[in-house]
Protein backbone atom coordinates (compact mmCIF):
# COMPACT_ATOMS: atom_id res chain seq x y z
CA UNK A 1 0.00 0.00 0.00
CA UNK A 2 2.59 2.04 1.50
CA UNK A 3 4.48 1.63 -2.26
CA UNK A 4 1.21 2.34 -4.27
CA UNK A 5 0.38 5.72 -2.95
CA UNK A 6 4.34 6.73 -3.40
CA UNK A 7 3.84 6.00 -7.07
CA UNK A 8 0.35 7.72 -7.37
CA UNK A 9 1.87 10.65 -5.52
CA UNK A 10 5.25 10.49 -7.97
CA UNK A 11 2.52 10.61 -11.25
CA UNK A 12 0.17 13.08 -9.48
CA UNK A 13 3.43 15.20 -9.45
CA UNK A 14 4.52 14.57 -13.17
CA UNK A 15 1.60 15.88 -13.67
CA UNK A 16 1.45 19.18 -11.39
CA UNK A 17 4.69 19.73 -13.07
CA UNK A 18 3.85 19.40 -16.37
CA UNK A 19 1.20 21.59 -15.91
CA UNK A 20 2.76 24.34 -14.87
CA UNK A 21 5.37 24.24 -17.26
CA UNK A 22 2.58 24.65 -20.22
CA UNK A 23 1.30 27.97 -18.16
CA UNK A 24 -2.30 25.80 -16.52
CA UNK A 25 -3.93 25.02 -14.24
CA UNK A 26 -2.97 22.74 -11.48
CA UNK A 27 -7.00 21.14 -11.98
CA UNK A 28 -6.49 20.87 -15.91
CA UNK A 29 -5.69 17.47 -16.38
CA UNK A 30 -6.55 14.27 -14.28
CA UNK A 31 -5.17 11.20 -13.76
CA UNK A 32 -7.39 7.82 -14.94
CA UNK A 33 -5.57 4.62 -13.11
CA UNK A 34 -5.09 2.21 -15.72
CA UNK A 35 -5.87 -0.83 -13.51
CA UNK A 36 -6.02 -4.01 -16.68
CA UNK A 37 -4.61 -7.24 -15.55
CA UNK A 38 -4.19 -6.44 -12.22
CA UNK A 39 -6.37 -7.93 -9.87
CA UNK A 40 -9.22 -6.41 -8.08
CA UNK A 41 -7.35 -6.02 -4.23
CA UNK A 42 -4.79 -3.93 -6.77
CA UNK A 43 -7.75 -1.29 -7.06
CA UNK A 44 -8.98 -1.36 -3.63
CA UNK A 45 -5.48 -0.59 -2.48
CA UNK A 46 -5.01 2.73 -5.12
CA UNK A 47 -8.67 3.72 -4.36
CA UNK A 48 -7.30 3.73 -0.49
CA UNK A 49 -4.79 6.37 -1.43
CA UNK A 50 -7.59 8.69 -2.87
CA UNK A 51 -8.01 7.69 -6.49
CA UNK A 52 -11.45 7.20 -7.81
CA UNK A 53 -11.23 6.85 -11.71
CA UNK A 54 -10.12 3.67 -13.02
CA UNK A 55 -9.59 2.20 -16.75
CA UNK A 56 -10.07 -1.38 -17.87
CA UNK A 57 -9.52 -2.48 -21.19
CA UNK A 58 -11.45 -5.83 -21.37
CA UNK A 59 -15.24 -6.30 -20.75
CA UNK A 60 -15.34 -9.55 -18.57
CA UNK A 61 -12.40 -7.79 -16.25
CA UNK A 62 -14.87 -5.06 -15.79
CA UNK A 63 -17.89 -6.78 -15.13
CA UNK A 64 -15.58 -8.90 -12.52
CA UNK A 65 -14.13 -5.97 -10.73
CA UNK A 66 -17.06 -3.84 -10.47
CA UNK A 67 -18.95 -7.22 -8.72
CA UNK A 68 -15.32 -7.05 -6.44
CA UNK A 69 -16.05 -3.70 -5.66
CA UNK A 70 -19.45 -3.14 -5.71
CA UNK A 71 -18.60 -1.59 -1.81
CA UNK A 72 -17.08 1.49 -3.20
CA UNK A 73 -19.72 3.63 -3.92
CA UNK A 74 -18.25 6.50 -5.24
CA UNK A 75 -15.23 4.74 -7.57
CA UNK A 76 -15.82 5.52 -11.45
CA UNK A 77 -15.46 2.83 -14.63
CA UNK A 78 -13.92 4.11 -17.52
CA UNK A 79 -13.91 1.40 -20.14
CA UNK A 80 -10.91 2.54 -22.66
CA UNK A 81 -9.99 -0.51 -24.84
CA UNK A 82 -12.09 -1.78 -28.10
CA UNK A 83 -15.48 -2.47 -27.89
CA UNK A 84 -16.86 -5.51 -29.47
CA UNK A 85 -20.45 -5.08 -30.14
CA UNK A 86 -21.48 -7.99 -28.57
CA UNK A 87 -20.19 -6.92 -25.59
CA UNK A 88 -21.71 -3.45 -25.49
CA UNK A 89 -24.62 -4.29 -23.14
CA UNK A 90 -22.42 -5.02 -20.48
CA UNK A 91 -20.01 -1.96 -20.89
CA UNK A 92 -23.53 0.08 -21.48
CA UNK A 93 -25.02 -1.14 -17.81
CA UNK A 94 -21.65 -1.06 -15.90
CA UNK A 95 -19.43 1.91 -17.14
CA UNK A 96 -19.41 5.87 -16.22
CA UNK A 97 -17.25 6.46 -19.34
CA UNK A 98 -16.29 4.32 -22.41
CA UNK A 99 -13.35 6.17 -24.34
CA UNK A 100 -12.85 4.29 -27.30
CA UNK A 101 -16.08 5.10 -30.11
CA UNK A 102 -14.29 4.28 -33.23
CA UNK A 103 -17.58 4.14 -35.42
CA UNK A 104 -21.12 4.91 -34.99
CA UNK A 105 -22.66 1.86 -34.66
CA UNK A 106 -20.91 0.80 -31.36
CA UNK A 107 -22.14 4.59 -30.20
CA UNK A 108 -26.07 3.64 -31.42
CA UNK A 109 -25.44 0.19 -29.11
CA UNK A 110 -24.37 2.17 -26.38
CA UNK A 111 -26.96 4.51 -26.56
CA UNK A 112 -29.58 2.27 -26.79
CA UNK A 113 -28.57 0.12 -23.89
CA UNK A 114 -27.82 2.55 -21.27
CA UNK A 115 -30.26 2.01 -18.24
CA UNK A 116 -32.65 4.73 -18.45
CA UNK A 117 -32.21 5.07 -14.62
CA UNK A 118 -28.28 5.63 -14.80
CA UNK A 119 -26.78 9.23 -15.56
CA UNK A 120 -26.01 9.54 -19.04
CA UNK A 121 -22.97 7.35 -20.22
CA UNK A 122 -20.25 9.87 -21.00
CA UNK A 123 -18.22 8.62 -24.00
CA UNK A 124 -15.30 10.39 -26.30
CA UNK A 125 -14.79 9.23 -29.78
CA UNK A 126 -11.19 7.91 -30.56
CA UNK A 127 -9.19 9.28 -33.43
CA UNK A 128 -6.36 7.41 -34.87
CA UNK A 129 -3.39 10.21 -35.34
CA UNK A 130 -0.63 8.13 -36.42
CA UNK A 131 -2.94 6.43 -39.30
CA UNK A 132 -1.25 3.32 -38.09
CA UNK A 133 -3.03 0.12 -39.23
CA UNK A 134 -2.84 -1.36 -36.33
CA UNK A 135 -4.57 1.15 -34.06
CA UNK A 136 -8.20 1.79 -33.45
CA UNK A 137 -10.23 5.25 -34.10
CA UNK A 138 -11.66 6.44 -36.59
CA UNK A 139 -9.45 8.44 -39.39
CA UNK A 140 -9.06 12.60 -38.21
CA UNK A 141 -10.99 13.36 -41.59
CA UNK A 142 -14.02 11.06 -39.93
CA UNK A 143 -13.98 12.91 -36.55
CA UNK A 144 -15.95 15.59 -37.13
CA UNK A 145 -19.13 14.01 -38.72
CA UNK A 146 -18.71 11.17 -36.08
CA UNK A 147 -18.36 13.39 -32.82
CA UNK A 148 -21.19 15.32 -34.80
CA UNK A 149 -23.46 11.90 -34.42
CA UNK A 150 -22.85 10.94 -31.27
CA UNK A 151 -24.01 14.03 -29.66
CA UNK A 152 -27.25 13.34 -31.10
CA UNK A 153 -27.97 10.19 -29.44
CA UNK A 154 -29.72 9.82 -26.42
CA UNK A 155 -28.27 8.22 -23.34
CA UNK A 156 -24.93 9.34 -23.94
CA UNK A 157 -23.14 12.78 -23.62
CA UNK A 158 -19.86 13.83 -26.06
CA UNK A 159 -17.24 14.33 -23.12
CA UNK A 160 -14.44 15.24 -25.74
CA UNK A 161 -11.81 12.78 -28.03
CA UNK A 162 -9.36 9.82 -27.20
CA UNK A 163 -6.40 8.72 -28.85
CA UNK A 164 -3.08 6.34 -28.75
CA UNK A 165 -0.21 8.17 -30.66
CA UNK A 166 2.19 6.21 -32.31
CA UNK A 167 4.90 5.08 -29.66
CA UNK A 168 8.35 7.14 -29.16
CA UNK A 169 7.16 8.56 -32.44
CA UNK A 170 9.51 11.63 -33.48
CA UNK A 171 6.31 13.46 -33.86
CA UNK A 172 4.22 12.61 -30.94
CA UNK A 173 3.78 16.12 -30.16
CA UNK A 174 2.11 16.75 -33.86
CA UNK A 175 -0.11 14.01 -33.24
CA UNK A 176 -1.33 14.89 -30.10
CA UNK A 177 -1.87 18.55 -31.24
CA UNK A 178 -3.98 17.02 -34.00
CA UNK A 179 -6.58 15.80 -31.35
CA UNK A 180 -6.56 19.49 -29.70
CA UNK A 181 -6.98 20.86 -33.45
CA UNK A 182 -9.85 18.58 -34.14
CA UNK A 183 -11.32 18.90 -30.41
CA UNK A 184 -11.48 22.79 -31.41
CA UNK A 185 -12.51 22.60 -34.22
CA UNK A 186 -15.83 20.56 -33.04
CA UNK A 187 -16.22 23.40 -30.62
CA UNK A 188 -16.28 25.80 -33.06
CA UNK A 189 -19.40 24.08 -34.12
CA UNK A 190 -20.86 24.53 -31.09
CA UNK A 191 -20.54 20.93 -29.39
CA UNK A 192 -19.70 21.87 -25.85
CA UNK A 193 -16.36 19.95 -24.83
CA UNK A 194 -14.40 19.18 -21.81
CA UNK A 195 -12.01 15.88 -22.51
CA UNK A 196 -8.96 15.42 -24.46
CA UNK A 197 -7.90 12.19 -22.89
CA UNK A 198 -4.20 11.79 -24.30
CA UNK A 199 -0.87 10.53 -22.58
CA UNK A 200 0.07 7.34 -20.87
CA UNK A 201 2.89 6.68 -18.42
CA UNK A 202 5.76 7.89 -21.27
CA UNK A 203 4.62 10.52 -22.73
CA UNK A 204 2.14 12.38 -20.00
CA UNK A 205 4.27 15.60 -20.17
CA UNK A 206 4.00 15.67 -23.52
CA UNK A 207 0.56 14.98 -23.73
CA UNK A 208 -0.20 17.56 -21.25
CA UNK A 209 1.52 20.17 -22.82
CA UNK A 210 -0.84 19.35 -25.86
CA UNK A 211 -3.86 20.09 -23.95
CA UNK A 212 -4.39 16.78 -22.23
CA UNK A 213 -6.96 17.14 -19.91
CA UNK A 214 -7.25 13.09 -18.92
CA UNK A 215 -3.78 10.77 -18.69
CA UNK A 216 -4.21 6.93 -18.68
CA UNK A 217 -1.95 5.59 -16.03
CA UNK A 218 -1.03 2.35 -15.10
CA UNK A 219 3.11 1.20 -15.09
CA UNK A 220 4.32 4.17 -13.46
CA UNK A 221 0.64 3.48 -10.92
CA UNK A 222 0.95 -0.52 -10.58
CA UNK A 223 4.51 -1.38 -12.06
CA UNK A 224 4.99 -4.00 -14.99
CA UNK A 225 2.04 -5.27 -16.78
CA UNK A 226 0.77 -8.68 -15.97
CA UNK A 227 0.24 -10.66 -18.89
CA UNK A 228 -3.14 -12.27 -20.14
CA UNK A 229 -4.48 -14.70 -22.93
CA UNK A 230 -4.86 -12.68 -26.19
CA UNK A 231 -8.58 -11.53 -26.27
CA UNK A 232 -10.33 -11.59 -29.80
CA UNK A 233 -11.18 -8.49 -31.04
CA UNK A 234 -14.17 -8.90 -33.85
CA UNK A 235 -14.73 -5.44 -35.57
CA UNK A 236 -18.48 -4.93 -37.21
Amino acid sequence: MADLDKSRQAVLARIAVALSAAGRQPDDCQLLAVSKTFPAEAVRQCYATGQRAFGENYVQELQEKVVALADLADIEWHFIGPLQSNKSRTVAELAHWVHGIDRLKIAERLSAQRPAHLPLLNVCVQVNVSGEASKSGCTPAEAVALAQAVAGLPGLRLRGLMCLPEPGAVDLAAQFALLRSLSDTLRSTGLVLDTLSMGMSADLETAIAQGSTLVRVGTALFGARHTVAARPLVKE
